[in-house]
């Protein structure tokens, strides 16, 4: 009894271990361009595109198998003849506007934008009348 149980022990273990996945590996993962301006163009969008698993890094970087699917994504449409910024389009179109590094200046982030010089200024004018508030009393 207890050998039937090590050898199904060990058996669930290895499962994981040995499963491969049902999907072939995308093409253009690892496979530049034969183009060197295709390539050029591909590599200038793929880092400035951040990778969905690893967040952190951008897909040019990333070891992810989702980096490997959009980096092959993005080399097909420019093999293609589709422009870079149609590309990103379309990647924020279907991810968000998170997946891009390249920041986008949308009206409703404009506050976000002027906080820090709004708060930078009001910090020079309480400075300012600090230090005017001292020389009076001086």
């Amino acid at each position: 009894m207890r050998p039937l149980f090590i050898f199904l022990s060990a058996l669930m273990l290895a499962g994981p271990a040995l499963a491969q996945t049902a999907l072939p590996p995308a093409p253009y993962a690892d496979r530049q361009l034969e183009d060197p301006a295709q390539e050029a163009k591909a590599m200038a969008l793929m880092q400035t595109i951040r990778c969905l698993t690893c967040q952190s890094q951008s897909i040019a970087d990333s070891n992810a198998s989702m980096a490997s699917d959009l980096r092959s994504e993005i080399r097909e449409r420019i093999a293609r003849g589709e422009e870079p910024e149609h590309i990103r389009a379309w990647l924020i179109e279907r991810y968000g506007d998170w997946i891009s590094y390249k920041p986008t200046a949308d009206p409703i982030l404009w506050p976000l934008w002027a906080a820090p010089l709004v708060l930078l200024g009001a910090g020079g004018v309480l400075a300012w009348s600090r230090i005017r508030h001292k020389k009076v009393r001086a």
